[in-house]
């Protein structure tokens, strides 16, 4: 039986995650990406530590546009870790379970995580002016 003319099954072309497994997913992989992140962060606080070279060659990197990108990256990960956890911690107490609550604390935390990401490098810039 030759199985490479063979179609694929309708059901693969239409299927659309719903927006909870898809933050879920999200939950798990930005997990793994705030310990990449812690990785560079060390790396960042261990250069200060071992002298002013090799700091200044960690704050060239850090400070570089794509140091930036990371960082930014990297606190949009924390963020929305952070407010999924916090929904995490409802759903053990108890409350969102139902379908309405569900949909409205996928948007809750999709805000609260672009917001706070916002607000941080907002002072994270006006800190830096000063």
């Amino acid at each position: 039986m030759n199985t490479r003319n063979r179609p694929l099954s309708p059901h693969l072309q239409v299927y659309r995650l719903p927006l909870a497994a898809v933050m879920s997913i999200s939950h798990r992989a930005t997990g793994v990406l705030l310990t990449v992140g812690t990785l560079m962060l060390a790396y960042w606080l261990g250069a200060a530590a071992y002298g002013p070279d090799a700091f200044a060659r960690a704050q060239a990197f850090v400070g570089s546009w794509f140091g930036i990108l990371l960082l930014l990256g990297w606190s949009a990960c924390l963020f929305y870790h952070l407010c999924n956890g916090v929904r995490h911690l409802l759903w053990d107490a108890g409350w969102g379970f139902e379908l309405p609550q569900t949909f409205r604390a996928n948007y809750v935390v999709l805000a609260c995580a672009a917001g706070l990401t916002v607000l941080c490098w907002i002072a994270g810039f006006a800190a830096w002016r000063i």
